[in-house]
Order: C-alpha cells, then structure tokens, then sequence
C-alpha cells in the first residue's frame, strides 16, 4: 500500500519514519513543507495525481498556539483550508485519509474525559483553525479517521519534554510550572504506531477518534515525571504554581477518552507514564 505523509519535517512526520520499519508492506512517501503546500490546491491535486496513492496521513499543520492568536490567518490557511485541499484530492483520487486534530476543539469546561460526541467549543485561534479543518474533511470526505490527539512530545523537535531536558542540564535551574490544566502528555511515537497500524489492518470504521496516552496530569506532574526518569530531580528547583500567564486561552482540562479506539479499532494504549520512562531509557 502506498502512503503519502504530509508535514514529514515535524514532530509526528519524524516519529512516521521511525516507526515505518515495524510495517514493511506499506510504502512511505514524505512530503515536507518545501515540497508540498497543502495550501496551494494544484499543487496538492498533482502530488495525488502522480502517486496512485492509497492512503494520505496528513501531519501537515501549523502548530504554534500562541502566535496563533496574532498569525490567525495563517493558522486558518494550514489547518483548515489545507485539510480542505487534502480531503478534496483524497476524494477525488479515491484515498483513505488520517488527519491529526487536537483537544483543543474543546473549552475544556467539562469535569470529566472528552468523548468523541461532545460539544465542541474552541477557545483559541488554533483550537478554531483545527476544529475547521476537521468540518472542511468531514464535508469533502467519506473514508477518513481524525484522530484528536493531545500535549505531543518525543525526541524531535520543539516540544515540552525537550525543553525540560534541556533545562534540567542548566546550572541552577529554577522551573515553575503550571497545575492549572489537565490533559494527557502523548508520545508522538505511539500515535504514529496506531496511524500506521490503521493502515496496515485496513480498518474501516471510518470518523472521528481520540488517541492519547492513558491517565492524566498537569504540566507540574508532567515535568517532574521527565526530570524523576531523567535522575534530575535533585538538580532542578521544580515549583508547582497554578499561575500560567499566556496570549491564547487554554482548556483547563483536556483529558480524551479512548474507549471508542479502544473498542472500534483494537488498538493497544499504554500509559502516559509507562510510555514516557520507555522513551527516556531508550534515548
């Protein structure tokens, strides 16, 4: 089967390639930024033109929730008129489709885990952005899977677990960090895993999905958990503060229940704990 993978460059794109040699009979096509666009139409219906793809797994988005607030634009061009593009080529050309979205469709109002089915409800631009994206795919596409996912990490790239690391090597380090919002820390290997699973095993059960790790934290537990595995947190001044100043409104809670996943796909999640001190002993 072949595959066309979208945002190869990123964070999850990078996790793709890593975990592609576990599916030998899929063909992996990456396509980074510089040489597909999912915002310019022709250039995307050519990529799928040329292909004779089965499959499209779209990593391509732009990511970034705060200047998301002032590059709202631009936000709204990848996320949503992008995945646009994307679904449009897919139905065109005859191609199963995987998008990544995000828990930040909803205002994180709710007491207990998201299930697919809830109101959705962004509180900020990028949250919008995805929540479109996830409309344009629906309106444009039959067989697809979006998959919500929540507070991605791994090896690659700018993210909350690197950036810990490397505070936890800085001489005198004094971190406070926020206990004011609770979702699932999820390794980005893991979604890449069960993306390519869905592929391999040709499920069928099209719509909507939540994958993160199992449980539940803060950002406080979330970085105390890196710096423990790490044997840095003597070294490190770990403060816990429910104060978190930011330009983009946060959900105060954004845990996603999986059970739908679970139950309809049969696929395995372990937890956020288990999968994060997994990662650390085998950087």
């Amino acid at each position: 089967m072949k595959v066309l993978v979208t945002g190869a460059n990123g964070q999850l794109g990078q996790c793709i390639k890593k975990q592609a040699s576990n599916f030998s009979e899929l063909e992996l096509h990456y396509f980074s930024s510089v040489n597909l666009n999912i915002t310019d139409a022709e250039k995307v219906t050519e990529a799928f033109k040329e292909g004779n793809y089965d499959w499209c797994i779209n990593c391509a988005a732009y990511t970034n929730v705060e200047k998301a607030e002032s590059e709202e634009k631009k936000s709204f061009s990848v996320n949503a008129e992008g995945a646009k593009n994307i679904a449009k080529a897919c139905a065109e050309f005859g191609v199963k489709l995987i998008h990544i979205s995000t828990d930040y469709v909803f205002d994180g109002e709710k007491d207990s885990a998201y299930v697919e089915e809830d109101q959705v409800n962004p509180i900020n631009v990028y949250g919008a952005s995805k929540l479109k994206g996830e409309e344009y795919i629906q309106q444009n596409l039959a067989e697809y899977f979006i998959l919500r996912t929540s507070w991605l990490y791994s090896e690659f790239g700018h993210n909350f677990f690197n950036t810990m690391l490397r505070k936890a090597n800085e001489e005198n380090c004094v971190l406070k960090i926020t206990t004011e919002q609770k979702g699932t820390p999820t390794n980005a290997n893991d979604l890449a895993f069960a993306s390519l699973q869905i592929i391999s095993e040709q499920k069928n059960a099209y719509g909507v999905y939540h994958f993160s790790n199992e449980g539940e934290a803060t950002w406080y537990d979330f970085a105390k958990a890196i710096f423990t595995n790490a044997d840095k947190l003597g070294d490190v001044e770990l403060m816990a503060s429910n104060e978190y100043k930011t330009i983009a409104k946060r959900p105060n809670n954004s845990v996603l229940s999986k059970e739908k996943m679970k139950n309809k796909l049969q696929l395995d999640i372990p937890s956020w704990e288990e999968s994060l001190a997994n990662l650390q002993n085998n950087l």
